[in-house]
């Protein structure tokens, strides 16, 4: 009950952070409350916080992370991925793929590693910070590494939101392109909303389902990392591998979730309370992160992950493109 008791204080912090950023950002929903939580947590880091809040910033950064992540299976139909057809499947495995060689190869070229890399190119290719936050208690990244990989990803939904309907119709693609396009091209899901129903209520429709499928993909990547991460520490020192320890938990949580949410949904629309709930949890973690954020540390840093970044998006948006027009005839 103490340990309860002492984490509560840096909880209610965050949520309280958490509340102005989750209306702001259902108001306008391209800027994204994740975003804006992460933005205000970082605005109040500048002052000094008492140490007893300390306790409950970082729960709220690490364990509650995980939790939310839980709840958003709860909004996830496993038969989503079967809805979209095999093109959409086979689009998805091109873009993923070249995404991730991209951000070897580029984060190599510019001597760019660390876990930022990681989250980086996991954002790109899946689902942006829904993935960043599954992502990083799994490969252990600081909040720092967080904060740079969500300020980036922001960046690019903002561009593709805007460029991505006005390029759509420059091509002349159809709603069915344009929808598989979006739904694999662009990160974050108000993002996706934004550019597919911009361009037509029938592309945004498809863009919808494609990212959802997209975001599926959370579950096999994470579980890569959690081996690779675990057979890294094996590397370094017998006594820190622990597979017990370092597997991440969480993502089972995530499939049963999803797995009820599927075959035996929660009546009254539970399921989509709960997803809500976690959404909002996302925010006071991304709150807590930027409250754990060097601000001066990330600006001197962040132009190579900016560019680093631009090449990940870029490689995914002209591989779902090429996919669609040379493989699947578009």
């Amino acid at each position: 009950m103490k340990s309860v008791l002492n984490k509560l204080p840096g909880i209610g912090l965050a949520a309280l952070l958490a509340i102005p950023a989750w209306l702001i950002g259902k108001a306008f929903p391209i800027v994204g409350s994740p975003v804006l939580g992460i933005l205000f947590g970082m605005i109040v880091a500048f002052w000094r916080r008492p140490a007893f809040l300390d306790n409950g910033i970082r729960y709220t950064a690490q364990k509650l992370l995980q939790y939310s992540i839980i709840l958003l299976g709860f909004g996830m139909n496993l038969f989503n991925i079967f809805r979209v057809g095999g093109q959409t499947l086979l689009l998805m495995a091109f873009t993923l793929t070249a995404t991730f060689l991209t951000a070897f190869v580029a984060g190599r070229l510019l001597k760019f590693g660390g876990n930022t890399r990681t989250l980086i190119g996991v954002g790109t290719a899946i689902c942006g910070g829904s993935a960043i936050a599954a992502t990083a208690p799994v490969i252990h990244a600081e909040h720092e590494e967080v904060a740079h990989s969500i300020s980036t990803i922001f960046l690019f939904n903002v561009i593709a939101a805007f460029l991505f309907p006005f390029l759509g119709h420059v091509l002349g693609m159809s709603d069915h392109n344009f929808g598989l396009w979006a739904g694999t091209a662009v990160n974050d899901t108000s993002s996706v909303v934004a550019a597919g129903y911009t361009f037509s209520n029938a592309a945004g429709n498809l863009a919808v389902i494609v990212k959802l499928t997209r975001t599926l993909m959370i579950v096999p990547v994470t579980l890569v990392l959690a081996i690779y991460t675990s057979r890294h520490a094996a590397g370094k020192s017998k006594n820190s591998y622990s597979i017990v320890r370092i597997f991440p938990w969480f993502v089972l949580g995530f499939i049963a979730a999803a797995i009820i949410n599927t075959f035996c949904p929660l009546p009254g629309g539970a399921g989509k309370d709960l997803t809500q709930v976690g959404q909002f949890v996302i925010v006071m973690a991304m709150a807590a992160i930027g409250m754990n954020t060097n601000v001066v540390k990330l600006v001197k840093n962040g132009a190579k992950p900016i560019l680093f970044g631009f090449i990940c998006w870029a490689a995914l948006s002209l591989t779902s493109l090429g996919v669609q027009y040379a493989l699947l005839k578009g």
